[in-house]
This record gives structure tokens, C-alpha cells and sequence, in this order.
């Protein structure tokens, strides 16, 4: 192995080693280990917030179609639920990295949730997509504010 070679694997190698540190950073210097408890609920957030964010796509795109066909009705919802989207996914990144931000991103997140799913309810007795956006974004308003 040349030294172009070696230096490539090095820099290559760099940021699995910076994970690898970040994550040991994060661990409870007494006990060894990390708050498992923690990273559960946290872990359970991202799961509601993906949950989220993959209704709120399933909207979207039926919203587009709606739009297509000339229907502006749910234009309201495509909005909210454009936001939520946005949130959720930053909510469920922090979530995954027990950030030590994710209380703060998730009261606001809480209150996107909740937007959205007043938006979505509007139209869910006529569109199946609104009505499983909405109850998503209920269940991931009520993981948040266990957090918050």
C-alpha cells in the first residue's frame, strides 16, 4: 500500500471514528453504560415521528393528485401537512441521536402535529389519506408531549 492509499483509507476511516467517539461521549461515566430509559423513549419518538412523516407523504401525494384534477381543497392540508413533514423529520433525526435539543424541537413539533391534524381532520370523512395523517400526527403530538 502506497502512502496515497494509506492516507485515503485514513481520511476515509475519520468519520466512522468521530461517530464512534460521539457515541461513547454520550455514555454515563459511573455506570458504563447509557441511559437506557432515555434512548428508549426517544427511540419510540422517532418511530412516531417516521410514522408521521410516512402518512403525511401518503397525503401529499394525494393532495397533488387533487390538484391535478383542478380540486384546491386541500390546499390548507398540503400545507400543514408540508410542515409537519419538515418537523417530523428533524424530530425523528434527534430522536435517533438522543440529541440533547429534542425536548425543545418536540414542544414545537407538538404544536405542528397538532395544526396538521386539525387541517387533516377537515377532510378525512372524504379522503382516506387526510383521515390516517391526522390520527398519525395525533399519536406523535401525544409522544411529544411525554417529552416536553
Amino acid at each position: 500500500m502506497n502512502r496515497r492509499e494509506l492516507l485515503g483509507a485514513a481520511i476515509a476511516a475519520a468519520p466512522v471514528a468521530i461517530a464512534a467517539s460521539a457515541a461513547f461521549a454520550g455514555e454515563d461515566e459511573h455506570a458504563g453504560h447509557m441511559d437506557h430509559s432515555a434512548h428508549m423513549g426517544a427511540a419510540g419518538l422517532a418511530e412516531s415521528a417516521r410514522k408521521c412523516v410516512a402518512a403525511g407523504d401518503a397525503c401529499m401525494s394525494h393532495c397533488l393528485a387533487l390538484f391535478v384534477a383542478g380540486d384546491n381543497s386541500v390546499a390548507a392540508c398540503a400545507k400543514s401537512v408540508y410542515q409537519m413533514s419538515a418537523m417530523c423529520t428533524a424530530l425523528a433525526r434527534l430522536a435517533s441521536a438522543n440529541s440533547p435539543h429534542l425536548a425543545a424541537l418536540a414542544k414545537t413539533c407538538r404544536e405542528v402535529c397538532l395544526d396538521c391534524e386539525k387541517e387533516c381532520r377537515k377532510h378525512e370523512k372524504e379522503h382516506a389519506e387526510c383521515k390516517a395523517c391526522a390520527e398519525s400526527c395525533a399519536a406523535c403530538a401525544e409522544e411529544c408531549k411525554k417529552l416536553a
